[in-house]
């Protein structure tokens, strides 16, 4: 009786070379053309195969520096809705399907296409306020702060789910704020409605030096690489009946004549609404960065007064900012890290949405830390042997900490601060510090 042996080898598992329509476009759709498709920031679409192929190496390269997408959060601190890392998998793919000399496939491998809205990065909006007309730069020299008051006209109070400022010359745009200014708010009353004005322009004193600082609520802050608000259902901001929307405007110049006419979309709320949405802020103004300090820290720590839920954060620096993060001070000297930023950039300023809200009592003290690189090896700094204090242009510097709260609906910016007074249901009081 003859017996054969069968020799039987394992052979490792070979892996399709990745291809365009199968495995690279819902990469791109997912993340990366929020900013890369026609009309948007990033400078060249990457919605077809055409348009991705000649930059293959180039995004494999971005990708395995994690520099593309770029997010700033230290992964030691939070979890964040609206973070695009890319999985370490999914940078491999990039980079086998450049290596293969970025091959298309079959075109009935593509996902769906996404249904982007025209214009816009959020919901067809229901409402679109447009500075009436361009605000012309000039080539060279610092532009002060313009503000642009918006009436709303709403005949009854509008619930505002999503918003996006859209700048129509993003080159020229260095920040916008837009604030909701109640009805019965003296700020900026009896400044121009509908033009572009400084605080220069005002007639009267008491106009020049309220102009930088409101009580008002701000509706959202538009900064290089920042994206629209879109708040989870059920939560959303109140534009009250009658109330003016303030396009606060810092404008920079570029070397030649140009324009900008930037406008504002809402997206109302079709949900009841459980939660109204506040944007609050730790700012330190009172700072000096010495002449080539290369590690200048600043700080800032406040109580809240109320209870709220903990939604985002916006920090905000210049062209020194070098490192930013949130904080929560408690007891006995215990710090618990909310967001770490170790690299900020100037040139990317994102929100940072936490995956859960986190909900903070009455008497919580948060704390927002920036330290600023004023040192020769700064590659951004324009002075480093100048010393820097707080100031509007980006040659001065400023420390903000915006963060987002979810509070009662029926309470206001101004009843959220009173501490120690009777709130609404859903509210508590806190002792007067």
């Amino acid at each position: 009786m003859k017996f054969t042996l069968a020799l039987i080898v394992a052979l490792p598992a070979v892996s399709a070379t990745p291809t365009f329509y199968k495995d690279v476009l819902p990469i791109l759709q997912q993340h990366c053309q929020t900013c890369h498709r026609a009309g948007e920031m990033a400078p060249m679409p990457l919605e077809t195969f055409a348009q991705t192929r000649p930059f293959a190496a180039a995004i494999a390269n971005a990708t395995a520096r994690r520099t593309m997408p770029p997010w700033f959060a230290d992964p030691c601190c939070g979890r964040f809705s609206n973070d695009p890392s890319l999985a370490s998998e999914q940078i491999e793919l990039l980079r086998a399907w450049a290596d293969a000399r970025a091959p298309a496939g079959e075109s009935r491998d593509a996902p769906p296409p996404v249904h982007w809205t025209q214009g816009w990065n959020i919901d067809k909006p229901d409402a679109v306020f447009q500075m009436p007309r361009p605000k012309a730069i000039p080539p060279s020299g610092d532009v002060p702060y313009q503000y642009i008051i918006l009436p709303t006209h709403f005949k009854e109070d509008r619930w505002v789910r999503m918003s996006e400022i859209r700048p129509s010359n993003r080159m020229v745009v260095h920040h916008a704020v837009a604030y909701i200014r109640d009805p019965g708010s003296e700020w900026l009353r009896g400044a121009p409605v509908g033009v572009p004005f400084s605080a220069d322009d005002l007639t009267t004193p008491k106009l020049r030096r309220d102009a930088m600082w409101t009580t008002s609520d701000i509706l959202l802050v538009y900064a290089p690489g920042s994206l629209p608000d879109q708040w989870p259902d059920g939560f959303a901001k109140l534009v009250p009946a009658g109330a003016d929307i303030v396009l606060q405007m810092h404008y920079t110049t570029h070397g030649h004549s140009t324009e900008d006419r930037t406008s504002v979309g809402l997206v109302f709320s079709t949900t009841p609404v459980s939660k109204r949405v506040l944007t609050l802020q730790l700012t330190n103004d009172r700072f000096l960065i010495p002449p080539g300090d290369p590690d200048h820290r600043v700080e800032v720590h406040g109580s809240l007064p109320n209870d709220a839920l903990l939604l985002s954060f916006f920090p905000h620096m210049h062209l020194r900012g070098k490192s930013f993060e949130y904080d929560i001070l408690e007891p006995h000297g215990r710090v618990k890290a909310l967001l770490r930023i170790p690299h900020y950039d100037f040139f990317w300023q994102l929100s940072y949405r936490l995956a859960a809200p986190i909900a903070l009592k009455a008497g919580t003290v948060l704390r927002a830390v920036a330290t600023f690189d004023n040192s020769k090896n700064n590659p951004h700094n324009p002075d480093p042997d100048s010393a820097v204090t707080w100031g509007e242009q980006t040659w001065s510097e400023m420390m903000v900490g915006f963060f987002d709260v979810a509070v009662d609906p029926a309470v206001d910016k101004q009843r959220f601060f009173m501490r120690g007074r009777t709130l609404p249901e859903g509210t508590t009081r806190a002792p007067r510090p």
